[in-house]
């Protein structure tokens, strides 16, 4: 019970700290930069005849674009990550690695959602509400639960090897 108190204090905190980073060069890096400026140039990669730019927080193309409001740029996913790092028993180590490859790992599954997003919104704006709503966001949950399981279980076979390392 306290580990479940523990990680719901740490994603709060970890919310908080957010919402007070509103407007700062914090949130434009991960926003505007990790998020839309790649997410366009991805775009631009694969259908260059879509022209995309990106503005801020938005990627702007003719056809129809997209806004990265606040709270669609996976932070929540990647603050529920980084709580279990904090709450979870195992090696420095493990943790520093894990928690780098974990967010690592959330940018792209949200690189992946925005591209999804943004050819939906596109081409079918049934798909773009569901995926939008529902299946993306629970997608990224999911493949981030299921990370941070394997994780765990990686850091209790090595927990009894020094140092800790990513072979098998």
């Amino acid at each position: 019970m306290l580990r479940a108190l523990s990680f719901v204090a740490s994603f709060v905190a970890f919310q908080a700290l957010w919402e007070a980073a509103r407007n700062t060069w914090i949130e434009r890096l991960w926003v505007h930069d990790l998020t839309v400026r790649s997410a366009t140039a991805l775009i631009n990669l694969f259908t260059p005849q879509a022209r995309a730019t990106a503005e801020g927080t938005r990627i702007v193309a003719p056809g129809g674009g997209l806004n990265v409001m606040f709270g669609c740029e996976g932070t929540d996913v990647a603050f529920m990550l980084s709580a279990a790092f904090v709450v979870f028993s195992m090696p420095l180590r493990a943790r520093l690695w894990g928690l780098a490859t974990g967010l690592a790992w959330v940018l792209l599954l949200n690189q992946a959602r925005i591209l999804a997003l943004f050819y939906a919104y596109r081409s079918d704006r049934a798909l773009f509400e569901l995926l939008h709503s529902t299946a993306a966001p629970l997608l990224m949950v999911v493949l981030t639960g299921l990370f941070f399981h394997l994780w765990l279980q990686r850091a209790a076979t090595h927990s009894d090897r020094r140092p800790w390392t990513l072979t098998p």
